[in-house]
């Protein structure tokens, strides 16, 4: 898109009104005198601009700036007198549109503008246009910078700092700034232009270790609601016992968030997670995020939903929208079947939001992986775990004895005790049924009641909690099995043979 271009063309246009929604004000407004520089002699119009702070000044030629005309009311009655033709930039004008006499007066102006050749330029982050202005209102967007815009911000800051500092020349890794040039997709030019700075001029290079940092900085520039959560602590498969075709995809599509185009390849769509409670889906959506060197973010449906009509709707939009202005990404769909549940909703609102979801999956060409989790699959609506939506979809069930043995080992490390101390075969085989969760709970219910007895952790304590424990396959026994009976043959088995040997887990 050619800014320039498009600005000349909408002036030229005969619109009296133009709206420009941006936070990137600095920058328009340089556009805006780039554009009335280079008008033809013979249809210059001279440009203006006014602000509640400075009242009206000349943009167009070098003037002593000077207070005139600061009130709303006192710059519109001047506009409609001017027999002139002229342009004016009136910014952060929109709290005074909710006054029948300032929006009377900016009609009066624009069906007089064919006369006079007057146009009126509304800058604002947000502006919402009265009724009675539509029909003679247009809108323009600023458009973001292109990867070639924003990889000349990189260089130029790059050259900046070596100047500044001469004989520093950081190592600027070709590869980290293809993938710095990618994750500062969605930004404005001055937006881009600060957090590129910050990762230039904090060591003068551009390594992989700056990207991290960068896309946390422009989630929190871009956040403003809070229905996206940004998962700030990731796990490595090595912290995963199982999950070896999970693992295994993974590592197969970990290519496609390197920077480097693969030829013929569509962007991997996700997975979704289904299976059994405490069993580790969560840690592999944490896991998918690091093994593919991009962030996660984290929607929970229960967040999105909101009382008043519409809105329930919106926050979803937003949320994917963020998700794609983050991209390359993972988005965590977090208990999936909350928010889209298949049964009564006399609102309709489950219905909107599963059709707007699914609309989404389906046109969407960000680099954006989906990783849902969900527990009942009975809640799921049929549309969306229909072949095409995902991938694949995995079945977590309870981990086998291999993998409690490693779960087992996994938590004992991380509470500072050592499992060659302890008779991990032995628990292993005892704790069949458990979940993840229920043998992590084992051992910290076990860790208190040594503490108690003031003596050190022995496996026989361990033993001991598992023992009081019921499982929940063993309470909820025929409902896993009936799990169990409906992905036997739809899904594939998140830890066993049917990938595992295509690629080394």
């Amino acid at each position: 898109m050619n800014d320039r271009r498009d600005l000349d063309l909408v002036l030229r246009s005969g619109v009296p009104l133009i709206i420009v929604e941006t936070t990137d004000e600095g920058r328009f407004l340089e556009l805006l005198c780039d554009v009335s520089d280079h008008q033809p002699p013979t249809d210059y119009r001279p440009l203006f601009r006014w602000s509640i702070t400075d009242g009206m000044q000349r943009l167009d030629i070098a003037l002593e700036k000077q207070i005139a005309e600061a009130e709303p009311q006192q710059v519109l009655r001047q506009i409609r007198a001017s027999t002139k033709p002229a342009i004016y930039a009136l910014l952060d004008f929109h709290p005074y549109l909710s006054d029948p006499y300032n929006v009377r007066l900016l009609k009066d102006i624009a069906i007089d503008a064919r006369r006079n050749g007057t146009v009126v330029v509304l800058i604002s982050h947000g502006l919402e246009l009265p009724n009675e202005l539509r029909n003679y209102s247009a809108q323009f967007q600023l458009a973001l910078p292109s990867p070639e815009e924003r990889r000349s911000i990189i260089e130029n800051l790059l050259e900046e700092y070596r100047t500044e500092r001469p004989g520093s020349r950081g190592p600027a890794d070709p590869k980290a700034v293809e993938l710095l040039v990618q994750n500062l997709s969605g930004l404005t030019y001055t937006d881009t232009l600060r957090l590129a700075r910050n990762a230039v001029f904090d060591d003068g290079a551009i390594t992989a270790d700056d990207v991290p940092a960068v896309m946390q900085a422009k989630y929190e520039l871009l956040n403003k609601d809070g229905i996206l959560s940004y998962e700030y602590e990731l796990v490595g498969l090595s912290d995963i016992a199982g999950f070896r075709n999970v693992k295994v995809w993974l590592r197969q599509r970990r290519a496609a968030f390197s920077g480097e185009p693969l030829a013929g390849l569509d962007n991997p769509k996700g997975i979704l997670l289904l299976g059994v409670q405490g069993c580790g889906k969560s840690l592999a959506a944490r896991a998918a995020a690091s093994v593919l060197g991009v962030p996660l973010l984290r929607l929970e449906f229960g967040a999105l939903y909101n009382k008043y009509h519409g809105e329930t709707e919106k926050n979803l939009r937003e949320s994917l929208a963020m998700a794609e202005t983050m991209s390359p990404c993972v988005l965590w769909l977090d208990e999936i079947e909350k928010g889209l549940a298949s049964g009564n909703d006399e609102t309709g609102t489950s219905r909107r939001v599963i059709a707007s979801l699914l609309t989404w999956m389906s046109e969407r060409t960000s680099q954006v992986l989906i990783v849902a989790t969900a527990n009942d699959i009975d809640s799921l609506p049929p549309e969306l775990i229909r072949k095409g939506r995902f991938d694949e979809i995995f079945f977590v069930d309870l981990p086998s004895a291999t993998a409690r043995g490693k779960i087992l080992e996994i938590h004992m490390r991380d509470r500072g005790l050592d499992p060659r101390q302890m008779d991990v075969p032995k628990l292993a085989h005892y704790t069949a049924g458990f979940s993840g969760a229920e043998i992590e709970q084992g051992i910290v219910a076990a860790l208190y009641a040594a503490y108690a007895l003031r003596k050190p952790p022995e496996s026989k304590h361990i033993l001991a909690e598992f023992r009081k424990t019921k499982p929940l396959s063993v309470i909820m026994a025929e409902r896993i099995d009936s799990l169990r009976a409906w992905a036997a043959p739809r899904t594939v088995p998140a830890d066993g043979e049917h990938l595992s040997g295509c690629l080394e887990a």
